[in-house]
């Protein structure tokens, strides 16, 4: 939909996963010449809409709202039909959508500072595709942003129903149009242009490492990339945990959805003394779930979105059945997308090699005195989006959602369905950027910054063991202890909190001794470690002897090349030049793992920081958590 109007070049006919035969509608996909147009069109209308007043644009979205309210069962059709979604799960996606817009409009009109950066490209995924499609476009269009919108292949004609209602609301055409298509013709098409000026993207680690790649090489250095990913989500069950609560909670957050949840449980580890009675239980639920046509009450699990997906999960289970490793698997209907619910052993992290994107339980059974071994194998996957925590003792709340390296921390209830404002959703590691999707923080992503373009100092390169030897000897920034948690709303009986933790290490690059004060001075005061490296740097060292082994300084300037292979490095300053900054984003961006991200302007910045969501249900402790005991 480009200016309001649907183009478009080759034609595809768009089917039900639950019934593949039966055709429901058609997709015009994008042609480069319809990119291109779009893109001028947005550019036009960026002065337009950044314009407006920002009541004014946050009253837009509310119309949005109450117009998704209005067709709610159109949007339960379409969700069932195009995304084999549940019922129970259409109302909370809608719901969810409504949330977005409202609270984005709330957070901008109390942000009037908050100026629109520039032409936003949003990706959103196929298991959210009215939810996130909307949170990203919503966010952007807060703030005066302009957005070309690439919905997910496979879930196209909701993305489009969506954007109808955007325009009915009053939101110029120019100010949001839809380009679907093929993620490698039009996706990289929107975020390899040098005039967008960010990008939104929800989906796979390694695809925002492609985008991040092409990001760096055609855009702004300081063009932000705001990506929610993947996640290899943990729940342990200690054995205080009260075991009907642990199977309602396992049930949901490992099946619901068909599985098809970023925040969905894959591994759980439960403490050999109740693993027994656990898995009876947990079997026992399975065989009363109904997995069928999505579009019926008795439903619990739909389909899997496309036969890819059938076929690879498929193939997965087989092979663990092949190895003796299957211990649960449901019946299934034999026509259609659907995929059995199973449990699969395994002894740990360390056998989960990739995200099986469906309902596949894998199970581990862990000692008692093992808890932390297996708290740290759970950090070392590298991701960090979702956790699960069943137990009784108050004592290993506190001690495991300190050391837990994860973005929403659950406990004692299911990890799956984070509501806006009361649970900003997001993870860290391999699992996302930041700053976290209904949050306090999510907007500033989209704004505005003062960039500066100092130039480079002369000076001689610091060789990387140097470099390497200095970060090695940086103090290890502390997480922030629970009690120093902002306390968000929420029902009765539920406790959530917003921790922000220090990102870690701050490389300071200046330009010039003043530039990299500042930044070491910003990223301190997150609780951050910071490594200044400047011509000059040593003349700063007594300004920062408070901090102690907190802050180094070296003299000397880094090359970009350095960065390359550099371990212990969480974060990038530079104030630098375009084309300099440039060249350091470059380096940083082709290099594997967690994304790193490249500050180029002053003042306090996203990425010195993560957030961590922790909600409590505090209804569930089942008893007299002290009769139980003291925990080493």
């Amino acid at each position: 939909m480009i200016d309001g109007k649907f183009k478009g070049a080759e034609k595809r006919p768009v089917s039900m996963p639950h019934d593949p035969d039966h055709v429901i509608g058609e997709v015009f996909e994008s042609a480069p010449a319809d990119i291109e147009t779009a893109l001028k069109s947005a550019r036009r209308g960026h002065e337009a809409w950044s314009a407006e007043d920002v009541t004014a644009r946050a009253n837009v979205l509310r119309k949005v709202a109450d117009l998704y309210e209005t067709h709610t069962p159109e949007f339960c059709a379409l969700l069932a039909l195009e995304a084999g979604k549940t019922l129970p799960d259409c109302i909370a996606e809608i719901r969810e959508a409504v949330d977005f817009l409202r609270y984005y409009a709330m957070q901008a009109e109390a942000a009037p500072a908050l100026k629109a950066r520039g032409v936003f490209t949003c990706i959103s995924p196929w298991n959210f595709p009215l939810a996130i499609f909307t949170g990203q476009i919503a966010a952007a269009l807060a703030l005066g942003n302009p957005v070309l919108a690439k919905p997910a292949e496979t879930t196209t004609l909701i993305a489009a129903r969506a954007v109808e209602l955007f325009h009915e609301a009053g939101l110029p055409a120019a100010a949001l149009q839809l380009l679907p298509g093929q993620g490698s013709v039009v996706g990289t098409a929107l975020t390899s242009d040098p005039g967008i000026d960010g990008v939104c993207f929800t989906g796979s680690t390694a695809t925002a490492q492609r985008i991040n790649r092409a990001m760096a090489e055609h855009m702004s250095p300081g063009a932000p990339l705001i990506a929610e990913t993947g996640g290899l989500n943990a729940m342990i069950v200690d054995s205080t945990a009260l075991p009907e609560q642990v199977v309602r909670d396992v049930i949901a957050s490992s099946f619901q959805s068909a599985g098809q949840r970023c925040s969905a449980l894959r591994l759980l580890y439960v403490q050999e003394d109740v693993s027994e009675t656990v898995k009876t239980m947990l079997f026992g639920a399975m065989d009363e779930l109904h997995v069928g046509d999505p579009a019926e009450f008795s439903t619990d699990i739909g389909p899997l979105i496309n036969a890819d997906a059938q076929d690879r999960i498929g193939a997965y289970v087989t092979a663990a059945e092949n190895d003796g490793r299957l211990l649960k698997r449901c019946d299934v209907p034999s026509e259609g997308y659907f995929m059995a619910p199973s449990v699969i052993a395994v002894d740990g992290m360390a056998d989960m090699t990739e995200e099986i994107f469906g309902p596949i339980l894998h199970l581990a059974i862990f000692k008692g005195d093992d808890i932390n071994k297996v708290i740290d194998a759970v950090n070392g996957s590298g991701y960090g989006l979702t956790f699960g925590l069943q137990t009784r003792i108050d004592r290993r709340v506190t001690d495991v959602t300190r050391r837990i390296h994860a973005g929403n921390v659950y406990i004692n209830r299911n990890q799956i369905g984070a509501i806006v404002e009361s649970q900003p959703f997001g993870g860290e590691g391999l699992s996302g950027t930041g700053p976290k999707a209904g949050g306090p923080n999510y907007l500033k992503r989209f704004a505005a910054t003062e960039e500066t373009e100092a130039a480079m100092p002369s000076g001689a390169e610091l060789s990387a063991a140097a470099l390497k030897t200095a970060l090695g000897g940086l103090a290890v920034p502390n997480r922030t202890p629970i009690e120093q948690a902002l306390i968000l709303p929420g029902p009765t009986g539920e406790e959530n909190r917003l921790i922000t933790h220090p990102r870690g290490v701050v490389l300071c690059l200046g330009p010039g001794n003043d530039a990299a004060t500042a930044q070491a001075k910003a990223a301190l005061e997150y609780g951050c470690s910071v490594l200044i490296a400047t011509p000059d740097a040593a003349a700063l060292e007594s300004g920062f002897a408070e901090y102690g082994a907190r802050v180094k300084c070296l003299d000397g300037v880094v090359a970009a090349s350095c960065l390359a292979g550099m371990d212990g490095i969480d974060a990038v300053a530079l104030w630098a030049e375009a084309d300099v900054a440039r060249s350091y984003r470059k380096v940083l961006a082709a290099r594997d793992g967690v994304l790193i991200p490249l500050v180029t302007s002053p003042g306090p910045s996203c990425a010195y920081f993560q957030e961590q969501s922790i909600c409590i249900d505090t209804t569930a402790a089942g008893g007299n958590a002290a009769l139980l005991g003291e925990v080493s």
